[in-house]
């Protein structure tokens, strides 16, 4: 099974909306542009971020695939929409997913066992799941907030890392402990563990963790790729970088992901700020103002850093 999950940044995609409440792919065409113009090393489409409980099984297909065609080969692209409740549901959803051509399936912890289900239920109701993916497909974990989180165990991980087909790990735990006993669960394996925290994110580079895969890549990816790959994680730029970094992602607990669409619209890169998961009609003066203050920020924090090898 081949598999060209890069080490690096990773966005959870947004999925812009049209003024008629249907996905616009002219702006999602000119947001794959911005990303990898960014420089982010892959693409997570079709995920919380996107809206994915919101979608039509049909429009997740149609978007993964439109993701992956505009990609054109420059970055991978993996996608979920992963969101049925029973086995057979997610069985349909998930090979029409592994149809589009993506680069890994990801599959959402919390969809493979309810909340007061064993880690051994979860494991059965994956191993049945399983049987039915085309083996071609490297597949993926996201530990999905909603509708509830389940994190995977490290002992968990490595049996599913030992399987060979699991390629990537999107972890939501916030916990550098739990992030050390993973990473040396899946020692020796290839499947690789993408932090999406961002306070967290510069200690388990440290440790060893090789990507990002968080909400503030739709803000500013091209800091994190500067952390990721261009930053000796011993400087003190590092830790100013980290510190900025980790103080931004606060944003997160505003309105998203409508303060993303907002950014990006002040980009150029979105004509609206529309949702299907919260109202931008809820998204107030004060919220814009300090979106606003956040991305004059970012680039003030870029010119600091853009001539200087730290």
């Amino acid at each position: 099974m081949q598999s060209n999950i890069s080490d690096g940044v990773w966005p959870t995609m947004i999925t812009p909306f049209t003024g008629g409440n249907e996905i616009d792919y002219e702006a999602l065409e000119r947001l794959i542009e911005w990303y990898i113009a960014k420089g982010v090393d892959g693409l997570f489409a079709v995920c919380q971020s996107s809206e994915m409980f919101y979608l039509r099984l049909e429009e997740r297909v149609k978007l993964a695939s439109f993701v992956k065609a505009k990609a054109a080969g420059r970055v991978p692209v993996i996608a979920s929409g992963h969101i049925g409740d029973s086995p057979e549901e997610q069985l349909e959803e998930l090979q029409a997913m592994a149809a589009t051509g993506i680069d890994a399936l990801v599959l959402i912890t919390n969809r493979l066992a309810r909340e007061d289900e064993s880690d051994d239920e979860w494991l059965a109701n994956l191993e049945k799941l399983l049987t039915g993916l085309p083996d071609a497909v490297p597949l993926g974990f996201y530990e999905c907030p909603y509708p509830y989180k389940r994190l995977i165990s490290p002992e968990l991980l490595r049996r599913c890392a030992e399987t060979g087909r699991f390629r990537f790990l999107k972890d939501t735990s916030s916990d550098i402990s739990n992030m050390r006993a993973k990473l040396e669960a899946v020692r020796g394996t290839d499947l690789r563990i993408y932090n999406a925290n961002s306070a967290t994110l510069l200690e388990t580079i440290k440790l060893g963790m090789t990507g990002y895969s968080g909400v503030m890549a739709n803000f500013h990816p091209e800091l994190y790729a500067r952390l990721m790959g261009q930053v000796s994680i011993e400087s003190q730029e590092a830790e100013l970088l980290a510190s900025f970094l980790s103080m931004a992602s606060l944003i997160e607990k505003q309105l998203y992901p409508v303060n993303a669409k907002y950014y990006l619209k002040l980009e150029g890169v979105l004509s609206n700020y529309e949702c299907r998961s919260k109202s931008a009609g809820d998204f107030t003066a004060t919220h814009k103002l300090e979106v606003e203050q956040l991305r004059r920020l970012t680039q003030y924090m870029t010119e600091q850093i853009g001539g200087k090898r730290l």
